[in-house]
Order: C-alpha cells, then sequence, then structure tokens
C-alpha cells in the first residue's frame, strides 16, 4: 500500500471509516447525491467534462452514456492530472482494441484496496499463505491482489507463470512445495494449464493439499467450470471480482460466497435492450453502466462497460448488495444458424458434461454452422467419446437450440486459448472463424 504520509494515512482512515459503515449493503439517497457531487466536480478538471455543468442529480441523469469507444480513442482527454503526477500507470491489456492509458493517484488505490479488502477478509484470514499468479506488468490486477494483502497482514508472493526469463511452470512447483500456499488468485485457463501441468507429473494432490481456497479473477468464469475446479483440487472455488483496469473494481466476492456489486463505491446503472437506463432490480438482463465514486486520476460519469449482467437478488437501500452474474461482454456475442452462442450456455454443456480441460468453437461463415473442439484432459477413455459425442450433440441441441456441426476431441489446445490475463475477450480466445468475415 502506498501510505508513505499523513495525507495518505488520512485517505485511508477516511475509506475505512465510510466503507464500514457502507461496504455491502446499498446506501441511500444522501450518501450518494453526496458522492456524486464530489465525483461530478473532480471529472470537471478533465478536458472531456469541462463543460458539463454544475451539479444537480437531475443534470447527472440528464448526461449522456460515456461509451467505451470515447474512453479508448480519446483517454487524456479525461485525466485530471499529468501523467507524471500519477503514483502507478496502468494500461488495459487491449482486448477490445488499442490499450487504454490509465494514470492512478494513491486516492485510487487506496480507495480500491480497502474496498475489496472489505471483501475479500472472509477468504485471507489471519495465517493465511498467499501465491498470486496473476500478471503485475502494466495491469493492475497483481497489485491489487498484494495491496489487499498487505492491508490485511497477510503472507503473499507473486509468481505470474508467464514471466519470461523469471517464473515459469517449474518454479511455480518449487515455491508451492516449499511454501505450501493456502489460497490461489489465478485467472481460470491458468488454473486448467497449472492443473494439466500437475496431473501429467503426478503432483496434484500433493501440492493441491494446502490449498483451502481458490480465488478466480481476470476473465468470466462460470459455475460449472467452478465447479470441475473445486473436485479436481479438493476445496472452494470462488468468483473473486469483477472489474476493469478503466473503473477499478465493481463486484466481489465476500462472506456468502456470492458475487455481489460494489454499491458502496460505485453509481450502478443498467443499460437494457429497449435502451432505457434504469436502476438495477432483481431478473434485469442489461448492459451496466458506472460512475465510479473514488476516482481521482480520471474520474468517469456514466461510463457504458459493455458488459452484458443479470441482477440475481433485490435492489433495496438499507440492505445487503445485489448478487449478479457476469454474461460477457456485448463484443463477444456471436450468431450461428440464427442461435446466439454465449458463453454461460456453452460451458454449461462442455463442463458439466465431461472433463474437457478447454474447447474452441470454430465457426464456419459461409456454412453457418459450428464445430466444438475440445481438449482432452490428461486422464482420458478414448473408448467412450463416440458416447460423448452424441451426449453432448444432443445436450447442446436441447440446451441451446443449435446443432453442431460436429464434434473433435484433440489432446492439446493453444496455449492462446488458456493465456489468463493477457487475453480476456471470449471471443478471442474460444472462437476461431473460417469461411469468411468474423
Amino acid at each position: 500500500m502506498l501510505v508513505h504520509s499523513d495525507q495518505d494515512y488520512g485517505v485511508l482512515k477516511a475509506a475505512e471509516r465510510e466503507l464500514q459503515l457502507q461496504a455491502g449493503h446499498v446506501p441511500d439517497a444522501a450518501f450518494y447525491e453526496r458522492k456524486l457531487q464530489a465525483i461530478w466536480t473532480r471529472a470537471q478538471h478533465s478536458a472531456h467534462y469541462a463543460n458539463i455543468g454544475p451539479y444537480s442529480f437531475p443534470a447527472f441523469q440528464q448526461l449522456p452514456v460515456t461509451a467505451k469507444a470515447l474512453l479508448k480513442g480519446q483517454p487524456l482527454e479525461f485525466c485530471t492530472v499529468e501523467l507524471g503526477e500519477a503514483a502507478k500507470y496502468y494500461a488495459t491489456t487491449g482486448t477490445t482494441g488499442e490499450p487504454t492509458p490509465t494514470p492512478r493517484l494513491k486516492e485510487d488505490i487506496i480507495w480500491n484496496a480497502v474496498s475489496v479488502a472489505s471483501y475479500w477478509r472472509a477468504v485471507l484470514r489471519p495465517g493465511s499463505r498467499v501465491a498470486n499468479l496473476m500478471p503485475s506488468d502494466i495491469v493492475p490486477v497483481g497489485d491489487l491482489i498484494a495491496n489487499v494483502c498487505e492491508y490485511l497482514d497477510v503472507s503473499h508472493v507473486r509468481l505470474y507463470p508467464f514471466t519470461t526469463g523469471i517464473t515459469d511452470w517449474e518454479r511455480v512447483c518449487n515455491t508451492f512445495d516449499t511454501y505450501r500456499p493456502t489460497v490461489l488468485f489465478i485467472a481460470p485457463g491458468v488454473l486448467v494449464q497449472l492443473t494439466r501441468y500437475l496431473k501429467q507429473r503426478g503432483l496434484l494432490h500433493s501440492f493441491a493439499e494446502s490449498v483451502r481456497s481458490i480465488m478466480l479473477l481476470g476473465e468470466v468464469n462460470t459455475q460449472p467450470l467452478r465447479e470441475r475446479l473445486a473436485r479436481w483440487w479438493q476445496c472452494d472455488v470462488f468468483d473473486a471480482s469483477y472489474g476493469s483496469t478503466e473503473t477499478g473494481t465493481l463486484a466481489a466476492v465476500g462472506q456468502d460466497v456470492q458475487m455481489r456489486l460494489a454499491t458502496a463505491t460505485n453509481y450502478f446503472e443498467l443499460l437494457l435492450p429497449d435502451g432505457k437506463l434504469v436502476t438495477p432490480a432483481e431478473g434485469l438482463t442489461g448492459r451496466l453502466v458506472v460512475t465510479p465514486l473514488n476516482l481521482y486520476a480520471r474520474p468517469l460519469l456514466r461510463l457504458d462497460t459493455g458488459d452484458s449482467v443479470t441482477i440475481t437478488s433485490p435492489w433495496q437501500p438499507g440492505q445487503v448488495s445485489p448478487a449478479l452474474l457476469i454474461n460477457g461482454r456485448d463484443s463477444d456475442s456471436v450468431r450461428v444458424a440464427g442461435v446466439g452462442l454465449e458463453i454461460r450456455a456453452v460451458e454449461e454443456v462442455v463442463y458439466g458434461s465431461c472433463d474437457a480441460t478447454g474447447y474452441v468453437i470454430e465457426v464456419d461463415r459461409q456454412a453457418d454452422s459450428a464445430a466444438l473442439i475440445l481438449e482432452r484432459d490428461v486422464v482420458w477413455d478414448s473408448s467412450q467419446e463416440a458416447r460423448l459425442q452424441a451426449h453432448l450433440l444432443e445436450r447442446c441441441e436441447q440446451h441451446m437450440g443449435l446443432r453442431w456441426s460436429r464434434v473433435l476431441f484433440v489432446n492439446n489446445l493453444s496455449a492462446l486459448n488458456k493465456s489468463g490475463g493477457s487475453q480476456k475477450s471470449w471471443k478471442k480466445t474460444n472462437l476461431r472463424f473460417v469461411g469468411g468475415q468474423q
């Protein structure tokens, strides 16, 4: 944590006081009025928001939604500081376009870390040994995990397995053997690769013995995949958090092991398919629009995240923050033979039916069809593939309304398919296009 002065410590204590009262619950209108006015005022110091006029809640509601493409196209127009004034400089991974410069002041970092810690402390208990297998270069996720561990006074080690010349799978295993981590922070695809590596060497059981919790983040993950990973590792597997480099953390898992919106640090709206912008309510699905309440270096007002979410529990002031499902980016949507391919539906079929350790969908644009390519687990009965193929064809047709042109099994998929923090786009990592344009 970057706390080096009385001013920094004051920011930390202010965040603690506010979040002790509000974290995990939906604040009342007075809280949001105060916080929105403050973020509006800070935003006016940027070139993009300089002419928005004085704050009022009606003025906020009339403010046009900030398109993510606009932020990506003119990122420095939203900044309130010079890049050299920032405590940290990050950039997005660029999976939906060019990487977006993202400076952060100490205030940004401290508020986000204290907020996330208020959720993760349910898993990061005293005495935990944390292995942080998330990237630390240019993207903030590795720093966030380290900041939360430092704030909670929890032991941790960083070892991203794709740091060329520093860390590889062998060094990960050597570290595990000595450190015996109890909590892993890791992207789902990277965990699958690690699992395969350990299975191939007969080491999974011994290395999993110390691990009691796995925190998945960096990619959309689904319940069937988490259940599969929990069975392999014999521990609890959580969807740890959801957010972006641009916004900070928007939702996290806490005491009740559900992913819940961070309503004390963000003002949320939902953009429905019919174009209406509404307060999130149970049962609604739409694109999440967010105003992060504690951004300083680059305040954002009504940012359209481009992410489809479903609200799965009530939104009531004073009550617990609503749970949600992250459905994925709207830009990842693909239609084949009139059927929309959705990550949750596909993975419910794949991971709910077999022990495949990965998949690719090969979309043929000319034939308007799609093939399903599955990666065999290390331990695999090839004699059952014909029966499994028939089962997958039938289940997918029933569950999704799509019949695969074929179902194939391979021994290994490309590393890109499971590259974790470097490629978070489902469309880029799990779909292959042939026979025409995407």
